[in-house]
């Protein structure tokens, strides 16, 4: 079931990025980026309120160690999300993105040093393929070149993107799993209804100290920025639910496929043709997937 909420969270999180890219046109990058946060916090509140409150569904309990690992997921995704966007403004959009995928490999390697359940042999070299591959067919054949400039600014942000990410992944993940006595996606809706509130603080805080105006922008959108919000919770959602069935590591590794449902979108409603090192690059994702989700 893991797989199939997997694959749903990624197209969402797709077509969340798209509408999110459109937004920049009337929003900053930084405005556009609270939008995810600002929207989907009130529908998270109203799916609780409706899971707990009209439906009178038991709230999950909620150790203490619930907090930590939320704050941790919470930092760890505006952070990351702030790297990546400095690795765009800094040198190269394609540099900052590929070094942004090393997420997999970050999340396999902290839970192979006690945060989760650590990958199997087969399942590390899954990820590696599937790093190889998205990196390939992301850098749209010049992977050599990308390689090359592995130590400029972009990349390190990149990277320092994906180490960010990881520790959402596995923060969240951690926070979901903790909460007792309830099924999995009612923990999975408390812990994104709780992680998108802390966010939505943190982000406005943010604002209010540096750029005030930013939130005025926000609001001013409301329009185009509804959709995301809607987009936001509903891949947000399906996240947190999969980090609550299964490990990370899998999870991020099999989300990684969201590169390839845009390359076949793009082929089947915009008619954009491929070389043969795309379909290769996208072959390789697919058996590294393979490899982490059935013998990881």
């Amino acid at each position: 079931m893991w797989i199939l909420i997997t694959l749903a969270a990624a197209t969402f999180q797709i077509l969340r990025t798209s509408r999110q890219h459109q937004l920049r046109s009337v929003l900053s990058t930084a405005a556009a980026g609270f939008v995810r946060y600002a929207y989907g916090a009130p529908l998270a509140l109203l799916l609780s309120l409706v899971l707990f409150g009209v439906l009178d569904r038991d709230l999950p309990g909620v150790p203490a160690s619930f907090w930590p690992a939320l704050l941790v997921g919470a930092v760890g995704q505006i952070a990351g999300t702030v790297a990546l966007l400095q690795s765009f403004k800094v040198r190269d959009f394609a540099v900052g993105t590929v070094y942004s995928k090393s997420e997999v490999l970050f999340v396999a390697a902290l839970g192979a040093i006690g945060f989760e359940t650590a990958l199997r042999p087969a399942g590390w070299f899954g990820a590696v393929l599937v790093t190889i591959g998205v990196a390939w067919l992301a850098s749209k054949g010049s992977l050599a070149s990308l390689l090359e400039r592995a130590g400029d600014p972009a990349a390190l942000l990149g990277l320092a993107a994906g180490a960010g990410f990881a520790a959402a992944s596995l923060g969240i993940g951690s926070a979901s799993r903790s909460l007792t006595d309830a099924p999995s996606f009612d923990r999975a809706a408390l812990t994104l209804t709780a992680l998108l509130v802390v966010q939505t603080l943190l982000n406005a805080g943010w604002f209010v100290a540096t750029d005030p105006s930013q939130i005025a922008r926000t609001i001013g959108a409301w329009r185009p920025a509804i959709p995301v919000g809607v987009l936001s919770l509903l891949g947000s959602i399906g996240w947190a639910w999969a980090f609550t069935l299964e490990s990370a590591a899998k999870v991020r590794t099999l989300g990684q496929v969201e590169l390839i449902i845009a390359f076949v979108l793009a082929r089947l409603t915009l008619g954009e043709r491929h070389t043969r090192a795309d379909y290769l690059a996208s072959g390789l994702v697919l058996l590294g997937v393979v490899l982490v989700t059935v013998w990881g």
